[in-house]
């Protein structure tokens, strides 16, 4: 069933709609713009219903508010016959249609079809349009995953306002990327891209760094400089790993946000600035404000619309597909023949959890291969973390499943790993023993446990 959010004061206007509805859709209800933003973050809605007069915040204003976030449902604007040219001015903020008060409620629900049919057709034309064109990439970032394909979805709607986002996302995970993905698609993609990493800025030089400072502010300031906010005028400011900003830098900051005006240290003259601020952080900021370490008007004024990118491990089955983005990129770049993957070296990379996400995936195809000599790299060309990691994980995942005994999945992890050392030593146990730092009266008794064939070979030989 479609989802109908109803965001109106009036219980009874609720109710009337709820029964309205019912038979044809789930029906949510708000009473006021608070709630209704809630509820529209808790679960997209496919078409709402609002009143232009309520406490607080009106109609209009969380029109604004919807559209800035992107939200695409089309929306059907409630309004009293008196305050007609209002919902004129509602349809001009992109509005879908509008109904006066006392409405019509069959005139109503053939409306509210009439939008619902249109919007699950242009869904059905926007999935068919992606599964022609298979896309796999947004920039340079690179997916096909359900989660991937959302994210890329987001960032083109939100591209194209100029409201702040909140990027969220492990370390590695690419926030960057999508900070220049919303830059490059988006109406400033012919201004600046300016980036900063507050965590690699010492706090007494961030001040300088994003204001700037007149010559003579302080010691070794020997000449006027601008700082990152004027060097980003009329394009994206980036502001990486927002989240270790100390508290009192926290506050200039939010002046910034809010005034578009910066002073550079040492001057006395107000600049205006015409910036989009993306920033970025890997930290919960929720519970920094509980520690009162970020101040939740910063927070808020950043985080009006949030982007979260997935880890690795919930997107495995791109993980074949960026490693071979990575060995695309290294035959380009020259000093290689054209590389590709093994299929069982594609199955290890799936199995790996990768804590360091795509950064760390990067840096093990490029060691493997760097050191690998061969145009197809295989299980043994990857780093060993990667390998045992995996065969962890798989033998984890069985147990978990059922189909394999705790016990069953530890002897056959300790079976592989004494087999790898005795085969790396050529059967040495006294070399296999000393790898795996156990005596090798240990190994002797383990292989006979696992009945581990080999070469009939002296322990010292």
């Amino acid at each position: 069933m479609p989802l109908v959010l109803v965001i109106d004061d009036e219980p009874g206007v609720q109710e009337s709609l709820r029964q309205l509805l019912k038979e044809e859709c789930q029906v949510v209800t708000a009473g006021s713009a608070v709630e209704a933003l809630l509820a529209v973050e808790k679960t997209p809605p496919d078409l709402i219903l609002l009143d232009l007069v309520m406490p607080g915040r009106s109609g209009l204003d969380l029109l604004s508010d919807l559209s800035e976030r992107g939200v695409p449902a089309p929306v059907i604007v409630l309004t009293a016959t008196k305050t007609v040219a209002t919902a004129v001015k509602a349809m001009k903020l992109g509005a879908a249609d509008y109904v006066t008060k006392p409405f019509e409620l069959d005139a109503l629900r053939i409306k509210i079809r009439r939008l619902l049919e249109q919007g699950a057709l242009e869904q059905e034309v926007v999935r068919l349009r992606d599964e022609v064109s298979q896309r796999d990439h947004l920039g340079a970032m690179v997916g096909r995953s359900a989660p991937m394909q959302e994210l890329f979805r987001a960032i083109e709607r939100v591209a194209l306002s100029r409201t702040s986002v909140l990027i969220r996302g492990e370390s590695g995970t690419g926030k960057e990327l999508v900070a220049r993905a919303l830059h490059d698609l988006g109406p400033r993609s012919d201004g600046p891209f300016i980036a900063v990493n507050c965590a690699a800025i010492p706090e007494t030089l961030l001040e300088s760094e994003l204001f700037g400072h007149e010559r003579g502010a302080f010691t070794d300031a020997r000449e006027k400089r601008i700082g990152r906010f004027e060097a980003a005028d009329g394009g994206t400011l980036f502001l990486d790993e927002v989240g270790e900003i100390a508290p009192a830098m926290q506050g200039k900051l939010l002046r910034a946000l809010q005034e578009r005006v910066v002073e550079r240290l040492g001057g006395t003259q107000p600049i205006h600035v015409d910036v989009r601020i993306v920033a970025a952080t890997n930290r919960d900021l929720e519970a920094s404000i509980q520690a009162g370490e970020f101040r939740s008007d910063l927070y808020y004024r950043i985080n009006v619309v949030p982007l979260a990118i997935p880890p690795l491990r919930q997107r495995r089955e791109d993980i074949p597909l960026l490693a071979r983005h990575v060995l695309a990129r290294i035959t380009s770049e020259g000093g290689h023949g054209k590389l590709s993957l093994a299929p069982e070296a594609a199955e290890l990379l799936q199995g790996y959890a990768w804590p360091g996400n795509v950064r760390e995936l990067e840096n093990a195809i490029e060691r493997a291969a760097a050191l690998s000599g061969r145009e197809e790299l295989q299980p043994a060309d990857l780093p060993e973390a990667v390998v045992e990691g995996a065969r962890m994980a798989t033998l984890g995942e069985q147990v978990r499943a059922g189909r394999l005994g705790f016990d069953e999945a530890v002897a056959r992890f300790e079976s592989e790993l004494l087999r790898e050392a005795l085969e790396s030593s050529g059967w040495n146990q006294t070399q296999a023993a000393a790898q795996l730092g156990i005596t090798r009266r240990q190994l002797k008794l383990k292989i006979d446990r696992y009945q581990l064939g080999g070469p009939d070979v002296n322990s010292s030989s």
